[in-house]
């Protein structure tokens, strides 16, 4: 049965992959900032790319790729893995993974509408009806309508920290943003990998810009003291950045992109249990209804 659905059950060990990522990530974004864990994560994530792809590859760096190839998937890395993961790593400190991936669930919704206003890809009605209820699960979740005892009229409030919301979002159309534009790049390459190691090598430097231009390197070197939140970086970097790709691409290799895309998109569901057993949070069922709904326009949009 197992070897029937191989793409099935990859995809769905991609969504547990990113869903320990995540709460990895947080719980060493808490520990050492931010910024120390995006540079560092990067840097672990590359040397396990380098030597799975000299094991596999018999090269550690990309090659065949010409110029024009190299400059597009810079650019995307640049947007997506160091803008969007800037935004989305901050956010996981401030309003924690499970609102912060949910936010993210409209990453697909945003790539979609940004290919199709960029490079004229076809959008159907079913996709734009995808994209309203993905936003209104969210909201369900983000938005309160408070009570009024003033008898003033009442307006629709944020259930959690605006920046952290913000942060969130800007998050979601990096990523989206920098999917659109590698796709472009990826006209150069037929592998993945290698196309992954360029967008990494390009987020890396966009940290190094950002931590020298705010004098943080005191900070960022001094947190490697701290083992635990290395042991968590270490995690997150194994279980996202490598093995979140490898499955991922396995799972597209023997199923069908569109049913890959859909159980991955589980993770905002997903890591409910998690937040509420490492992070101690309280979860409403009107919470856990919007990240249902949510998920649940995100499948419409891959139907």
């Amino acid at each position: 049965m197992i070897s029937s659905h191989l793409g099935e059950f990859a995809a769905l060990l991609t969504a547990f992959f990113w869903t320990i990522t995540a709460l990895a990530f947080t719980g060493a974004g808490k520990r050492i900032g931010s910024l120390s864990v995006n540079l560092w994560r990067l840097i672990i994530g590359i040397i396990f790319l380098c030597c799975f792809s000299y094991i596999r590859f018999n090269s550690f760096f990309p090659h065949d790729i010409d110029l024009k190839g190299w400059l597009w998937l810079a650019l995307s890395g640049f947007i997506g893995v160091f803008l969007g993961d800037l935004f989305l790593f901050k956010a996981f400190t401030i309003v924690g993974p499970r609102i912060a991936l949910l936010l993210m669930s409209l990453a697909p919704a945003l790539a979609a509408f940004i290919s199709w206003f960029a490079l004229n890809e076809k959008l159907e009605l079913l996709d734009f009806i995808g994209m309203g209820i993905t936003t209104a699960g969210i909201a369900i979740v983000i938005l309160t309508k408070p009570q009024n005892t003033s008898g003033e009229k009442n307006n629709f409030q944020l259930r959690h920290n605006v920046k952290g919301i913000i942060f969130a979002f800007l998050g979601a159309m990096g990523q989206a943003t920098g999917l659109v534009i590698s796709k472009i790049g990826l006209q150069s390459t037929s592998n993945p990998f290698f196309a992954t190691q360029i967008r990494l090598f390009a987020g890396v430097l966009g940290f190094i810009l950002l931590i020298t231009f705010l004098k943080r390197w005191n900070n960022v070197i001094t947190s490697l003291k701290d083992f635990k939140a290395v042991g968590m970086l270490t995690v997150g970097a194994f279980f996202g950045p490598f093995l979140g790709i490898s499955f991922s691409l396995l799972a597209i290799q023997y199923a069908n992109p569109g049913i890959v895309q859909t159980i991955t998109s589980i993770t905002p569901v997903l890591i409910i249990p998690f937040s509420i057993w490492f992070f101690k949070e309280k979860i409403t069922f009107r919470e856990v209804i919007g990240a249902v709904i949510a998920v649940g326009g995100i499948i419409l949009f891959f139907l």
